[in-house]
């Protein structure tokens, strides 16, 4: 008897377009942000890659398009894909050790701390000075909290990926990459969706009522990734 392969688990066309933006833009200023430190400092470590000075400029800029997109992303999340992060009752299906639950439990905590972690990044990127590394001033404590959130962002990548193989195995990893969409989900349905929602009288209620039914673990991380991205934008203008 031939066996068939398991299909992947269809994911909603703006998740993709979501994750998949976003992911490209984080990846890219991880890697800039090595090159950028291999470049100015190398303290802990440098491979041998070229001396370049633009690199610091190259990284600033994906890590902004990363800034830009990840909101977004991130209020797509939380609000139609809510049932990837963390849970009310997460921390009581974590005692289930061993258990399927503990796994995707596990998967949800993982995917929670990878948006904190690309949160600190961001913010922790716009409080530093493009000055600084050019002028060899390598001790301050923005600079080191950045570096620290890269390190911590990229653990959280490599368990993330290794949590979406564990749940979810090779299917799970690849649906991500799919190109095709159901007819709910059609780029030429955008338009009138946008249209008719803000066409609502009482888009504001809709607004809060959905607020309202946010799990609190949800709510809690939703202010703290809205108020350090909103901070990552205004902050950065009193640093003279």
């Amino acid at each position: 008897m031939r066996l068939l392969k398991p299909r992947p688990p269809y994911q909603p066309l703006l998740l993709r377009l979501g994750h998949g933006l976003t992911s490209f833009f984080v990846i890219a200023a991880i890697l800039t942000a090595f090159w950028t430190y291999n470049t100015y400092d190398g303290r802990w470590g440098r491979i041998p890659l070229p001396k370049w000075n633009a690199i610091e400029g190259i990284h600033g800029t994906f890590g902004l398009f990363s800034l830009l997109i990840f909101p977004l992303f991130f209020l797509y999340a939380v609000h139609r894909g809510h049932k990837r992060l963390i849970q009310a009752n997460s921390l009581k299906k974590l005692t289930q050790v061993g258990k399927p639950v503990w796994w995707y439990t596990l998967h949800r905590l993982t995917n929670t701390l990878t948006i904190l972690a690309l949160t600190f990044a961001l913010f922790s990127g716009k409080m530093m000075d493009e000055t600084w590394l050019p002028k060899g001033e390598l001790d301050r404590g923005w600079y080191y909290a950045h570096l620290i959130s890269w390190v911590v962002l990229v653990i959280c990548i490599s368990l993330h990926v290794l949590m979406g193989a564990k749940v979810g195995g090779t299917p799970l990893l690849m649906s991500m990459f799919h190109w095709r969409f159901r007819a709910k989900d059609s780029p030429v349905l955008w338009r009138e969706n946008i249209r008719r929602m803000l066409g609502r009288s009482r888009i504001s209620s809709s607004l809060v009522q959905e607020w309202s039914q946010l799990s609190f673990p949800l709510k809690v991380l939703e202010v703290i990734v809205f108020v350090s991205l909103v901070g990552a934008f205004i902050l950065p203008l009193f640093k003279g």
